[in-house]
């Protein structure tokens, strides 16, 4: 890890900007494990670097400047977060609903946690062993929890935990004690211990065997074969459609609700990314001109060799530019005899 504790060589004003911008990534990271809100998190970083910018000449080197960044940062999440009701997923609103019964009922942007692309806070390189810990701690099971904890405890959790901070270092961006950052961590163990992390495994790497299944899950829901689809899918699956709160459980009543109300889902087109450090996918339904409309942003969880979370996030508007999918796929050109 970088030394925090040690003075940086300050830069000139010419070279300000894009040393600032070396730091755009982590700092993306840390502000959306704080927000849970990848648009928030990138509103949060540009008001750090922009902070950071006009208040450059009163830095005097003391300290690094990454750890001067992630006291700004710090402050500005703090700001962001007061007041504010904490970020969920459909699953806390109220017990599963069944493909019978079901009601969408529609809430607003700031309710819902949301995906993020994994090239906007994960390193392509460094330390294996630090790089598993960014993956894993953007997972949705792992923000999920971070949302039921208080604002600061959030940070101490984040800083000591997942950036390996020392209590000291911790405590002097909080302008706190060692005290209270150690009693502040033990809370925080003690409510993340509570939730159930285990939702959807280990972060999987997308290695052969992992390849195999989003192949075959890919192209079974692009042939729209239920017997396949089904065969995919943990017999815990949930699925999900953020805005709304309409959330079912087992294969049985996925499988009624792809074929039932989900059936205008048939033909689409599935276009791969990753979001959390999970495999996710651009799903594009069948246009009556040939062509494909976005529809919703797939993110997939896993247990052992199946998958026990389909979450479909329905705001492409502007979730897809953010993973940088387009909005619309144009009709493919028929192949001829040359």
């Amino acid at each position: 890890m970088t030394d925090l504790a040690g003075t940086a060589t300050v830069p000139g004003t010419g070279e300000l900007e894009p040393k600032l911008a070396l730091h755009r990534p982590e700092l993306t990271g840390y502000c959306y494990r704080m927000l849970g809100s990848s648009f928030d998190a990138e509103d949060a970083v540009q008001e750090t670097l922009v902070r950071a910018w006009r208040n450059f000449g009163k830095f005097e080197g003391r300290s690094s400047v990454r750890s001067w960044l992630y006291k700004i940062a710090t402050n500005v999440c703090l700001t962001m977060l007061d007041g504010r009701g904490r970020r969920a997923r459909p699953m806390d609103f109220g017990p599963m609903g069944t493909v019978e019964t079901a009601a969408l009922t529609e809430h607003g942007e700031a309710t819902w946690l949301q995906p993020i692309p994994d090239g906007r806070v994960l390193p392509t390189e460094g330390d294996p062993a630090e790089v598993a810990v960014a993956r894993e701690t953007i997972r949705l099971a792992f923000m999920t929890a971070l949302q039921h904890l208080p604002a600061r405890q959030r940070a101490v959790l984040i800083l000591r935990e997942v950036l390996q901070w020392s209590a000291a270092e911790t405590a002097e961006l909080l302008d706190g004690t060692v005290a209270s950052v150690n009693s502040a961590l033990q809370r925080a163990r003690a409510t993340l211990a509570s939730h159930d992390l285990s939702a959807g495994g280990p972060a999987p790497v997308v290695e052969a065997d992992q390849q195999s299944l989003l192949d075959r899950y890919s192209a079974a829901f692009e042939a729209y074969d239920m017997t396949s689809l089904v065969a995919l899918l943990h017999e815990d699956v949930v699925l999900s459609m953020p805005p709304y709160d309409l959330w079912i459980k087992g294969p049985s009543e996925v499988r009624a609700w792809l074929s039932g109300p989900g059936a205008e889902c048939a033909g689409s087109r599935l276009l791969p990314t990753m979001a959390n450090g999970l495999p996710a996918f651009g799903q594009y339904r069948a246009g009556a001109d040939g062509g494909h409309e976005a529809w919703a942003l797939q993110l997939l969880e896993f247990s052992g060799e199946k998958i026990v979370g389909f979450n479909s996030f329905l705001d492409t508007a502007h979730l897809f530019p953010m993973f940088g999918l387009p909005l619309r796929l144009e009709k493919e050109a028929p192949v001829t005899a040359g």
